[in-house]
């Protein structure tokens, strides 16, 4: 049997964190659930460990890159197959966690990113959103020599290897586009799953129309910079 870890990244989600808790374990009962709990000023630890669940809190707001990394990092020392990331804010239905982990576990990828916009999908993102999603996809796309259309979900799953390569290589800022192209510069394969995403259950994004344009304009750079980089397994 798989070992599996749902790993939780949250900062202030203290309105939406026991949900998406209590609906990963009627989901995937027999995964394990660590909440990383970026520095949250709210009750988002106080609530991920009553509710019984390891709870690693860092010392102030790191950022998601930081967040993914250390419950990466939990992950690969403890040994894990496949670590699964579902954002706190409720965007990631557990019941489509399945169509992530499939494929790991029968050796068809090393990460897979469950994509908004392959099958039947009901997303619609804002103009400038779909703007930077298009940008981000025709970009990696480009590098990776293979037709990406989601790159900035943060609904992915990982196998072994994979988590051992971010537990040392991880971007800070904004990471989901710019891991694609570093796995891929590693040689490690990427595919992506069809899956069903909901609108946000409860408080409010921590990035602004502002915050928008400076990601967008720093993650391109980035992946630029990648790049140039030499990147080994």
């Amino acid at each position: 049997m798989n070992k599996i870890l749902i790993i939780i990244p949250a900062y202030n989600e203290a309105e939406n964190i026991e949900k998406v808790i209590l609906s990963v374990r009627k989901e995937l009962p027999d995964a394990h659930v660590i909440v990383v709990n970026d520095g949250s000023k709210d009750a988002t630890g106080r609530i991920a460990k009553e509710l019984g669940v390891t709870v690693i809190t860092l010392p102030y707001n790191m950022g998601i890159g930081a967040a993914m990394q250390t419950g990466y990092r939990y992950a690969a020392l403890n040994n894990y197959d496949v670590a699964v990331q579902v954002d706190a804010d409720g965007q990631h239905p557990p019941d489509q966690i399945h169509y992530l982990i499939d494929p790991l576990i029968k050796g068809r990828a090393d990460m897979v990113i469950g994509s908004r916009f392959l099958g039947k999908g009901e997303y619609h993102p804002s103009l400038a959103r779909n703007i930077g999603i298009k940008v981000f996809s025709a970009v990696v796309s480009m590098i990776t020599g293979q037709k990406l259309t989601d790159t900035t979900s943060g609904f992915r799953a990982v196998n072994k290897e994979t988590m051992r390569f971010f537990s040392q290589n991880y971007p800070e800022d904004y990471p989901e586009v710019e891991v694609v192209v570093l796995l891929h510069k590693a040689g490690f394969h990427i595919i992506e799953a069809p899956v069903k995403m909901e609108v946000r259950a409860g408080g409010k994004s921590s990035i602004t129309p502002l915050q928008a344009v400076y990601y967008m304009v720093k993650v391109l750079l980035a992946v630029f910079v990648d790049m140039l980089k030499r990147v080994e397994r």
